[in-house]
């Protein structure tokens, strides 16, 4: 099975292609505010390098809602053509890490953090919400693993940077492993919507 992976959660996107057994593409780029145009330009060269594609996984963050809907619309429009499976995976489970076993956080904004034990690929707990006094629990609670993020975090300046990748994300995906969602995928939401309704005249 041929699996082209894309992460676009974080301002570092990547893409892979995973096939007989190793990956035979890969490529990042950075995007700050649209993934976009470097996207789609990256998945042509990805495309050349793979007769067929069977699957693609998406990650799906947390991160950028954007970023992530933009992966998505990429991967429908190769379902379309190519009749490829879509599946997703949370991008957390997927970080450029040699560490088999990590804690992923991130700042979720209004004074929150999110939390995911990861192991062997698979979200053990979370993505979840915290408090930063409840995020300071877990991480003693852990205090073996390393403590992974995308971005740096000022309350924790001693986590590791790590963006995810979609190589990690490929070879989970070409195994079966971590996949949360088939089909019809949605970005990980952590909170919901925050809907201001208009004032009535």
């Amino acid at each position: 099975m041929l699996t082209l992976a894309i992460d676009t959660s974080t301002s570092t996107g990547s893409v892979a292609v995973f096939a007989f057994d190793d990956i035979v593409f890969e490529e990042t780029f950075t995007a700050d505010r649209s993934h976009s145009s470097a996207l789609f330009v990256t998945l042509e060269k990805a495309k050349k390098r793979a007769r067929r594609i069977d699957q693609v996984a998406i990650g799906l963050g947390p991160g950028s809602y954007a970023g992530v809907r933009i992966a998505i619309a990429g991967a429908l429009g190769l379902q379309l053509g190519l009749g490829a499976v879509l599946v997703g995976i949370p991008s957390v489970a997927a970080l450029a890490t040699d560490a088999t076993s990590y804690l992923a956080v991130g700042d979720a904004r209004r004074e929150t953090f999110y939390f995911t034990l990861v192991v062997d690929g698979i979200c053990r707990e979370g993505p979840t919400l915290l408090t930063e006094h409840q995020l300071r629990i877990k991480l003693d609670e852990h205090s073996t693993l390393p403590v992974l993020s995308s971005s740096g975090i000022p309350a924790f300046p001693t986590v590791q940077i790590a963006a995810p990748s979609a190589a990690k994300l490929a070879r989970l995906a070409a195994a079966g492993r971590g996949i949360v969602a088939e089909g019809d995928l949605e970005p990980l939401y952590l909170r919901e919507p925050h809907i201001t309704q208009p004032r009535l005249q």
